[in-house]
């Protein structure tokens, strides 16, 4: 996979994913081109169409339009069966995943999804093994946030209990 982007029906970007290195004045010309291409598509087409030299794979759940670039070697179904995978493990996280959720909880979204895929590639196939590591960072940020406390002049003291 080359890239993952999320983004609205009125086309504001939420979660952008790339697994190769651009410029960011190409990623803004490619997001804004796919974004427009994807928008103009009527709901009962494909949802993989060639675009350049990449075949672009896309899903609209709700109100939002998860979107991912792969090789043309690549296989469209599979992707098709990862975003499906994304989806189910924000729905779990979050308990019924809506835009807001992405909004306001990013950090959330993009660990949830670095725990999922790693450079473009699955990593982890079992919804309970990513939920459970996403448990884990949250008890342990959880631990962190109860031992350290900031004091009077805007300092962090971190305590040892």
């Amino acid at each position: 996979m080359q890239f993952m982007l999320l983004f609205s029906r009125q086309g504001k970007l939420r979660l952008q994913k790339w697994y190769v290195p651009l410029s960011d004045k190409e990623k803004k010309k490619i997001t804004r081109e796919l974004v427009q291409t994807v928008l103009a598509r009527k709901p009962k087409m494909c949802s993989f169409l060639e675009w350049r030299d990449l075949k672009i794979v896309y899903k609209r759940y709700a109100s939002l339009y998860f979107c991912c670039a792969i090789e043309d070697q690549d296989n469209e179904l599979i992707t098709l069966e990862i975003i499906h995978r994304y989806v189910e493990l924000l729905d779990k996280y979050f308990g019924s995943v809506c835009e807001l959720d992405i909004i306001f909880n990013f950090e959330k979204a993009y660990f949830i999804l670095d725990e999922f895929l790693l450079g473009g590639e699955v990593q982890e196939t079992s919804k309970k093994n990513v939920l459970k590591a996403i448990e884990q960072a949250d008890l342990l940020q959880e631990v962190d946030a109860k031992s350290t406390h900031k004091t009077n002049d805007g300092r962090y003291k971190f305590s040892c209990t």
